[in-house]
């Protein structure tokens, strides 16, 4: 039997994880940080869930997935519609996971080459 990796299409990927650092393509990043399916992986400006406002999934929108995987940190918190009532109208789904179980679905989204966006939660 042949064994091969799973390697996304063209597209980034999750290495590691913890409640304070994501490692996307090799790289630590201690922020929240947007990791499209494709292209360069961006900071999202926010430190805590409780500073998310709409502006942030506006950035999001303009990324054009098709669904967005949004890690809410350390335990699972839900955003208010409201917040991302511009994905919802863009008909891009979203679906919110604590940051480990948001960062392993999104690598095996993006290595199926679905148009997919994690939008990870790093508090300080």
């Amino acid at each position: 039997m042949k064994f091969q990796p799973d390697l996304p299409l063209g597209g980034n990927s999750i290495s590691k994880h913890d409640l304070h650092h994501v490692w996307v393509n090799g790289v630590e990043r201690a922020h929240s940080v947007l990791v499209p399916w494709q292209g360069q992986p961006e900071d999202w400006n926010v430190r805590r869930f409780e500073d998310l406002v709409d502006a942030h999934f506006e950035r999001i929108l303009r990324l054009k997935p098709e669904l967005v995987i949004f890690g809410s940190g350390a335990k699972i918190r839900f955003v208010k519609p409201a917040l991302y009532r511009g994905l919802i109208d863009a008909r891009i789904g979203m679906e919110t996971m604590d940051i480990g179980a948001a960062c392993r679905t999104y690598n095996v989204l993006a290595s199926e080459g679905r148009a997919v966006l994690a939008a990870l939660l790093i508090e300080d």
